[in-house]
C-alpha cells in the first residue's frame, strides 16, 4: 500500500475546517489547468506554422540535395546516376542547373534565378503543382521552342503575361564565361536568349518565387556548359530509412560532395523557428512558476490544519520521511489533476481550431491560410506533464519539509 498517495488523496478530497485552504487549492488546481492549456495550445500554434511552411518549401527543395564542395558545377555520368536509382529508399533523382540571370521583359528588368531542370525535377519536388496561372511545361519540342515557368515574384515585377503568346517572349541576359576582348574591351559581355513564359507557380516565399524554371538543356547552352555539367542532383527518398540512405548517397559521390537533407537545406530556418517555439514554452514555464505559489500557500495552510494529524501519525511510529512524501504527493497530485484538465481542454480547443478556424488571421485574404493552423504532438504533452509535475513537486517541498519537522507530541489545550 503506497501511504503517502493515500493520506494526499484523501486530504485532496476531504473537507477542511478553514474554507480558505479549499478555495486557494481550487485556484492552484485552475492556474495550472490554464497555464498546461496555454502551453500545449502555443507550442501547437507554433508546430502548425512550422509545418505550414514546411509544406510549401517541399513542393520546391527536395529531399536530398547534391551539390559540388568547391565550385559551382561539376560532371554527372550516367552510371553515378544509375546506382542513386538503384539505391534503396531513392524514387527519383533529378538534375538541375541554376545561376543569377538578368530577365527583361517589355522593357522591365529583375536579377532572379534561372533554373534548368530535366523531365524528373517535377516528381521530385512536385513544383507542378503549385502553378497558378498557365501550365508547367518547358519545352516544345516539335517546334523547338524554350518554355519557362514564372515565379510569382517576376510576374509582378515584369508584369509577365504568361500564355503561348510567341510575339511576347522573355530575354534571359547571362554573361559570357569565356569572352573574347578586343581593343575596345569586351566586345559582347552577355550572351542572350528568348524565353516563352507559359505558366506561373506562387510557393508564398520571396527566395523561391524568385526564380524562372526550364528545361535543362535551354541553361547550359546559356551558360556555355557541356550536357552533363550541372550544379546540383535533387533527389526524392521514400518515407523509410531517409537517414540511412543519405549515408549511401553521401558514400556513392564521396567527400567531394556536399549531401544534405531537407532540414539542413534550410537549417538557418528550422533553427529560428524552434527558437521561437521554446521560448515560447519558457515563458508560459515561468508564468506556471508564478502559478505554483498559490499552491505553496495551501499546502502551507494544510500542513497547519493537519499538525494534530502529523503528530499523531510519529507517534503510531511514522518517519519524517513518510511525512514529509505526503505533502510531497499533495503538490503531485494537485498538478496532476491540472495538467490533466489543462491538455484535455488544450486539446478540445486544438481540434476545434482545426476543424472549425475559431481563430482567424488578421487581413483576411492575404495570408496562405485564413486561421492560425494548428499541428498537436504527442512529444509537447509529455513535456508539458513532466515540467508541471516537476514544478508542482518543487512546490510543495518547503511545506513538505516544515511538516517533517513537526514534534510528535502536541498538548491539547
Amino acid at each position: 500500500m503506497n501511504l503517502p498517495f493515500k493520506f494526499a488523496q484523501r486530504y485532496i478530497f476531504s473537507k477542511k475546517s478553514t474554507n480558505a485552504i479549499n478555495i486557494i487549492s481550487l485556484i492552484s488546481v485552475a492556474g495550472i489547468a490554464l497555464g498546461s492549456m496555454a502551453l500545449i495550445v502555443i507550442l501547437s500554434v507554433f508546430n502548425g506554422f512550422e509545418d505550414l511552411l514546411n509544406d510549401l518549401i517541399s513542393s520546391f527543395k527536395p529531399d536530398i540535395h547534391v551539390s559540388v564542395k568547391e565550385g559551382k558545377v561539376f560532371s554527372i555520368d550516367s552510371a553515378t546516376v544509375a546506382k542513386l536509382e538503384d539505391l534503396e529508399g531513392v524514387e527519383v533523382v533529378s538534375q538541375t542547373l541554376e545561376e543569377v540571370a538578368l530577365f527583361e521583359y517589355q522593357d522591365r528588368h529583375n536579377l532572379g534565378i534561372l533554373k534548368g531542370v530535366d523531365a524528373n525535377y517535377k516528381a521530385v519536388t512536385a513544383i507542378d503543382t503549385n502553378v497558378r496561372t498557365g501550365e508547367y511545361n518547358l519545352r516544345d519540342v516539335d517546334r523547338e521552342l524554350d518554355f519557362g515557368v514564372i515565379g510569382a515574384t517576376i510576374e509582378y515585377t515584369l508584369g509577365v503575361s504568361v500564355g503561348y503568346n510567341f510575339n511576347e517572349p522573355m530575354t534571359i541576359y547571362m554573361p559570357k564565361r569565356k569572352e573574347k576582348k578586343t581593343m575596345m574591351g569586351i566586345a559582347k559581355p552577355f550572351k542572350k536568349r528568348k524565353l516563352y513564359p507559359v505558366g506561373i507557380y506562387s510557393v508564398r516565399q520571396a527566395d523561391y518565387d524568385n526564380c524562372i524554371l526550364t528545361n535543362l538543356k535551354f541553361t547550359q547552352s546559356l551558360l556555355s556548359y557541356k550536357k552533363k555539367e550541372i550544379s546540383a542532383l535533387e533527389i526524392k527518398l521514400s518515407k523509410d530509412g531517409r537517414e540511412a540512405t543519405q549515408a549511401a548517397i553521401q558514400e556513392i559521390m564521396g567527400d567531394k560532395f556536399s549531401v544534405k537533407n531537407r532540414y539542413q537545406q534550410d537549417e538557418a530556418f528550422f533553427k529560428i523557428t524552434n527558437l521561437e517555439k521554446w521560448v515560447g514554452y519558457i515563458i508560459f514555464t515561468f508564468t506556471l512558476m508564478l502559478v505554483a505559489f498559490n499552491m505553496v500557500g495551501a499546502l502551507w495552510m494544510l500542513v497547519l490544519e493537519k499538525k494534530k494529524d502529523i503528530a499523531t501519525l510519529k507517534a503510531m511510529g511514522a518517519t519524517n520521511g513518510l511525512v514529509r512524501n505526503i505533502f510531497l504527493m499533495e503538490g503531485l497530485l494537485l498538478s496532476f489533476i491540472g495538467v490533466v484538465i489543462g491538455c484535455t481542454v488544450a486539446a478540445i480547443l486544438c481540434v476545434l481550431q482545426q476543424q472549425y478556424g475559431l481563430v482567424t488571421l488578421d487581413g483576411s485574404g492575404e495570408f496562405i491560410v485564413d486561421a492560425y493552423p494548428v499541428s498537436m504532438r504527442i512529444s509537447d504533452f509529455v513535456i508539458v506533464f513532466i515540467t508541471v509535475l516537476v514544478i508542482g513537486t518543487l512546490a510543495a517541498l518547503l511545506p513538505a519539509i516544515r511538516a517533517s519537522k513537526i514534534s510528535g507530541l502536541i498538548r491539547n489545550n
